[in-house]
């Protein structure tokens, strides 16, 4: 296409150069009408093809595209995203497992407990003032009793129900066979959680004291001797 493009374009311009043999006039009219029509045709051939002397314009070759690499790298991410989300799911299910373990654990070691803040004596008769975490029949003082320093159960106050809005609280019970001059122990029971709060240690005529040496294995052998409670009222 573009060898006729220039072959077209040299006999344009051979018929447009004047004739310098003096042809005569009706040839130069001829040779006018053939160059109309050879222009006529050459223009729009011209404009297709870009002329003799324009190249055509170099194409680039499309430079391959890098999409792929990318969604390599997203597969590659959420490939370790998975695995991220499965270690974060087996590490927070040990951990929950754990966790279930250590509360078990910590209940049964931290049970709120009761304990005597004072104790007064008016003949045979204790006066206990008791301070517990009593939530309901569920979690309440259920009695404090008198105890000798070998162990041995002098008598004990049953508790019939709890004291939720009331603490702390004053509960007096007698007879307790016990010499004025004989010490004795005075400490409190929670249901459940046992013996382990606060204990005093006195008698009548000294008063009494707060004893840290009487923990909960302390005559705990006691906890199942009579009398019980039979109920909780509320």
């Amino acid at each position: 296409m573009e060898g006729f493009a220039c072959f077209v374009g040299g006999v344009s311009r051979s018929a447009a150069r004047p004739s310098s043999l003096g042809r005569p006039e009706a040839w130069r009219g001829r040779s006018r009408l053939a160059l109309a029509l050879v222009v006529g045709l050459v223009t729009p051939l011209g404009a297709l093809v870009g002329g003799c002397t324009r190249g055509e314009p170099t194409s680039t070759a499309p430079t391959a595209s890098t999409a792929p690499s990318s969604d390599s790298a997203t597969g590659s991410a959420a490939a370790e995203g998975s695995a991220a989300d499965s270690n974060s799911t087996g590490s927070a299910g040990s951990a929950g497992s754990t966790g279930s373990t250590t509360d078990a654990s910590t209940t049964e070691a931290n049970a709120p407990l009761a304990d005597v803040l004072s104790v007064s004596v008016r003949g045979t008769s204790f006066s206990v003032e008791l301070q517990s975490p009593d939530v309901g029949c569920s979690n309440y003082a259920d009695w404090w009793e008198v105890v000798t320093p070998e162990g041995e159960l002098l008598y004990r106050r049953i508790l019939a129900h709890s004291h939720v809005d009331e603490q702390p609280f004053t509960r007096s019970g007698g007879p307790v066979d016990v010499g004025s001059d004989d010490t004795v122990i005075v400490r409190a029971h929670m249901n459940p959680g046992g013996y382990g709060g606060q204990a005093m240690r006195g008698s009548a005529n000294a008063g009494f004291t707060v004893d840290a040496t009487i923990t909960a294995s302390f005559a705990e052998g006691l906890e199942s001797s009579e009398p019980l409670p039979s109920g909780c009222a509320f």
